[in-house]
């Protein structure tokens, strides 16, 4: 459920928020007992308590163990799979990087010097907009793809479609493709 769990991580707090409540406002820290030793009273939230949310996240817990989980992991592993076949077929993509439904693709000049190129980017972004496909940007010259727990291989074939029209647009206006 939670990425630090693949990498053998033990933490001593986990804030946990946004997607906990498909959308409802709830947040939580989970803690090891032994450093929960606050007074009752000491810690409070703005939305701590609310019964809504909280019947939100048992559904959302529910559907996470139910088969989303997996579905991210297998899904995911398709689409960094197939981004990878993207890759390379374009000079600009110079690293897929992910774990799940979570994965970066960031885009470079030139694959050699690594020298980044947040104006294919960006480019990219507005073409795959203009086609249908939402993808945000982050850092300075790559895009995230975050698709629903819920995607099938076959929906992800589809926003690849679109994601390669789009950057072969971008590469040609950029690039000496």
């Amino acid at each position: 459920m939670f990425a630090i769990q693949h990498w053998g991580v033990e933490p001593d707090i986990v804030c946990i928020a946004k997607g906990i409540a498909s959308g409802m406002p709830l947040g939580a820290m989970v803690a090891r007992r032994s450093i929960m030793d606050w007074p009752q009273g000491a810690h409070g939230n703005t939305y701590g308590g609310n019964p809504l949310s909280c019947a939100a996240a048992i559904e959302t817990i529910r559907l996470l163990e139910g088969g989303l989980i997996d579905n991210a992991a297998l899904v995911g592993q398709y689409m960094l799979d197939a981004l990878a076949e993207v890759a390379a077929r374009h000079p600009s993509i110079g690293d897929v990087r992910g774990k799940g439904l979570m994965i970066g693709v960031e885009f470079v000049k030139d694959k050699v010097t690594r020298e980044r190129a947040p104006d294919i980017r960006d480019q990219m972004v507005h073409g795959a907009f203009e086609r249908g496909l939402l993808l945000l940007g982050c850092g300075r010259n790559t895009v995230r793809f975050t698709p629903p727990l819920t995607v099938t291989t076959g929906e992800v074939d589809e926003a690849l479609s679109l994601f390669e029209d789009a950057l072969g647009e971008a590469e040609r206006a950029n690039l000496k493709v």
